[in-house]
């Protein structure tokens, strides 16, 4: 009897574990060259460091500091008019230099030049575990941790006063050359589980962290107060968009919030320290980087500060803010993004090809569907640029072609002429709940023609908000 009930129960720890356990057959490893050290060549003090509001989708910025005010890492610069609690902190003690305004006044970035000695706000230690949650709230808000939580559906800022569902968190990345997540959060495992368990209060469901199923013996894998996945799967496994249509989709109605892994450990350091604290290992990777490896710096870094790394020579090249299909182009008098972990460097695609299209020996050239000899070569990295080779044109395939890539029960093609069309009904019928445009940028990128699809998606989602406002 015995045995029996020893066997039983192994089956149902198996089958428990195997729930636990996605594999997603869909996706898309794009084989770009260009890939980080686990190495960190060097730790960059910016002298000037940007705050964007641009960074934060539904911020309606106003501003609490003027040129030449003195702050603190963690003193309030900007704080949301819709949400007044909501705030963003400076990463760094100094003096406000200059505020950006674009087209109408728009505010663009607060640039504050940095002390050679940095001061920190005291927000106090606390021991998380006796907090309740709108004590977790409110230290989370007073700090400027709060735009750490994203909104789900729309991907806007978290709204205080609301209960979400559920919260996910991706503690891997499947993105080209994207971060090694265990190389970069090493050392952060007590800082991640104070924010888990902070979280875990501010739901009425559950905190979920979906891990690699490469990682499974992390020490990521052994958090507290949370519900583990781990996914197996190519690109895009590892977003948080198709963590949660694998684990529960969202439906109209619901909200869930989402946080990075680095959002996490800032807030664990805020109960663990009482300190504002958002530095963070960046890889700095792309086929135009010398000697690829990881830097030691704060959000709002300029791109200048990269010198090394380009031979100071900016000409010719594109400096992406995240990575190569979903990262946003930051130019060279740009700044590191808040949300960002790395910075790819790429070759600007100015070169037409003569008959290129028609040119089947293009070794040098990757191709998804074999259209190039490349094919033979499978474990080849490519010197990708951002050349489309090619001009848009209407949709030539159907959806079932850009399913291939996409592992999330969506209709691509159809979610995609919705938005075009500004059909809300059809729309939310084919997903626009589920998705960023993040979630489709492998599907933009096999699309023979060559249709801005995250673009479109962007669109779809703020006349979602427009309409729904």
């Amino acid at each position: 009897m015995s045995i029996f009930a020893s066997q039983f129960w192994q089956i149902i720890i198996t089958l428990y574990s195997m729930s636990k356990n996605i594999v997603l057959k869909k996706g898309l490893n794009i084989p770009i060259a260009g890939e980080a050290e686990l190495r960190v060549s060097k730790a960059i003090a910016p002298g000037i460091v940007a705050v964007c509001p641009t960074d934060f989708k539904g911020l309606l910025p106003r501003l609490l500091v003027k040129e030449g005010d003195s702050v603190l890492c963690g003193s309030p610069v900007i704080a949301d008019k819709k949400n007044p609690d909501i705030l963003l902190a400076s990463p760094v003690s100094g003096t406000v230099k200059e505020l950006v305004r674009g087209d109408k006044r728009k505010l663009l970035a607060v640039l504050i030049e940095a002390d050679e000695e940095q001061k920190s706000v005291d927000f106090g230690a606390k021991d998380v575990e006796g907090l309740n949650a709108g004590a977790v709230r409110e230290s989370i808000l007073q700090a400027g941790l709060w735009p750490w939580l994203v909104q789900r559906p729309y991907g806007i800022l978290a709204n205080p006063a609301d209960t979400p569902r559920d919260i996910f968190v991706s503690a891997f990345d499947t993105a080209p050359l994207a971060a090694d997540t265990e190389f970069c959060y090493a050392d952060e495992a007590k800082a991640i589980q104070a924010g888990a368990t902070a979280l875990s209060k501010l739901t009425s469901g559950k905190v979920h962290v979906s891990l690699s199923a490469d990682n499974a013996h992390s020490a990521l894998a052994r958090l507290q107060n949370v519900e583990t996945h781990f996914f197996k799967g190519k690109h895009p496994a590892g977003n948080v968009g198709v963590q949660i249509a694998n684990i529960a989709p969202i439906k109209k109605g619901d909200i869930v919030w989402t946080v990075s892994l680095a959002g996490l450990a800032a807030i664990g350091k805020l109960f663990t320290k009482g300190r504002y604290d958002v530095r963070r290992k960046v890889a700095i990777c792309g086929p135009m980087a010398i000697e690829p490896a990881y830097v030691l710096t704060t959000p709002g870094m300029p791109m200048k500060d990269l010198a090394p790394f380009y031979g100071n020579a900016p000409e010719g090249l594109r400096f992406v803010s995240g990575n190569a299909l979903s990262g946003r182009n930051a130019g060279a008098d740009g700044y590191l993004g808040f949300f960002d972990n790395q910075v790819t460097l790429l070759k600007e695609g100015t070169e037409e090809e003569l008959l290129g299209w028609v040119r089947p020996i293009r070794y040098k050239q990757y191709s998804r569907d074999h259209s190039y000899f490349s094919w033979l070569t499978p474990w080849r990295k490519y010197d990708m640029d951002t050349n489309l080779h090619g001009g848009v044109r209407a949709f030539m395939m159907n959806d079932g072609y850009y399913a291939k890539v996409l592992p999330m029960d969506i209709y691509p093609v159809y979610l995609t002429k919705a938005c075009l069309a500004g059909d809300i009904d059809k729309m939310e019928r084919f997903g626009i709940y589920e998705v960023l445009p993040e979630d489709l940028a492998t599907c933009e990128f096999i699309d023979p023609s060559k249709n801005n699809i995250q673009d479109i998606i962007a669109q779809g989602i703020d006349l979602m908000l427009k309409e729904m406002a």
